[in-house]
Formats: C-alpha cells, sequence, structure tokens
C-alpha cells in the first residue's frame, strides 16, 4: 500500500549489483565455466515452476569474509538460443577482494587457456574482459580505493587507459 501523503520523489539508490540471471545454451559447460574458470560455488539448484525438470536454474555464489551470499549468478539452459553471440546482457562484472587477488584471476585463466581481452585501468577500478562459452562478456574487476575516486566519481568513471593483458 502506498502512503499519498508522502510521495516519492526519486528513486533509490542501490548498493551494487546483487545478482545476475543468464540465459545459457549448455548448463553443463556453463556450469564448468563459472565453478572451474571463475571460481564461483554452486549453492542450488531449482526447477521452474511450470516447466519439464530439465529445465532447472542453477545458483552460484562468490564469497566475502568467508561467506557465501543468497547468489550472486543463476544460469537457465535455453537450448533453443542461437549461437551468435551474447544473448541480450552487455556484460556482468565481477568483482575481486584485492588487486593480488585479481591478478591471481588473471594468471589462473590464462593457465586454463581462458582468451582475455581489453584490460582497462579506469578511475575506479582495474578491470580486463573476456567471454564465457555463450559469448556472454564478463568483466574481472579489481575496485580502487574509495579515497582514488570518491571526490571526482564522474571525472574517474571517465578514466580509462588500455593496458596490455599481460602487464
Amino acid at each position: 500500500m502506498t502512503d499519498q501523503t508522502n510521495p516519492l520523489v526519486a528513486a533509490e539508490t542501490p548498493c551494487g549489483l546483487n545478482h545476475i540471471v543468464l540465459n545459457v545454451r549448455d548448463i553443463d559447460a556453463a556450469h564448468r565455466f563459472w565453478t572451474e574458470c571463475l571460481g564461483f560455488q554452486h549453492v542450488g539448484t531449482s526447477g521452474l515452476p511450470g516447466n519439464a525438470p530439465s529445465r532447472a536454474m542453477r545458483f552460484y555464489s562468490g564469497e566475502l569474509d568467508g561467506k557465501l551470499r543468497h547468489h550472486d549468478i543463476a544460469l537457465v539452459e535455453r537450448t533453443g538460443l542461437s549461437g551468435d553471440g551474447p544473448q541480450a546482457l552487455n556484460h556482468v562484472a565481477i568483482t575481486y577482494p584485492s588487486h593480488a587477488a585479481w591478478r591471481r584471476q588473471i594468471a589462473f585463466l590464462i593457465s586454463r587457456g581462458v582468451t582475455l581481452h581489453r584490460r582497462v585501468d579506469r578511475g575506479v577500478t582495474h578491470s580486463i574482459h573476456l567471454n564465457d562459452p555463450d559469448g556472454n562478456e564478463i568483466e574481472l574487476v579489481h575496485e580502487l580505493p574509495r579515497e582514488a575516486w570518491e571526490n571526482d566519481i564522474e571525472g574517474a568513471l571517465n578514466r580509462a587507459v588500455e593496458r596490455a593483458i599481460g602487464d
């Protein structure tokens, strides 16, 4: 029920990304990618109401301070998707707790033969981009300390320096 005596004048600002649901062509290949290559933990599976049991959703979580969340990523198999790149998603950004952890993840992906492209040092993050098996773009980020951007957020967001993948 809405309170007409105190109308909302602006949207509430969210605190960040909660979760993303991706349509995938092969849920097993996607599962291996998100768990074995990106390190997410499979935390649950749920059938979609009104669909066959094979039309399940799988849920995955990262970890912060030793704790899992209910889910950060969910995968839904849609076998009829075309193979021509992403399926209506620009990209998903995944953050790492430290610059060292971010660098270790990049080294790990390289060791797994995962193709990386477009490394960018921005005013708020350092990032590197890759694609999952369904062509969805993934940005792996390390967020810079708040002091580096809090006094000029727009300026920091508009700063971008392209780097070589191995730098």
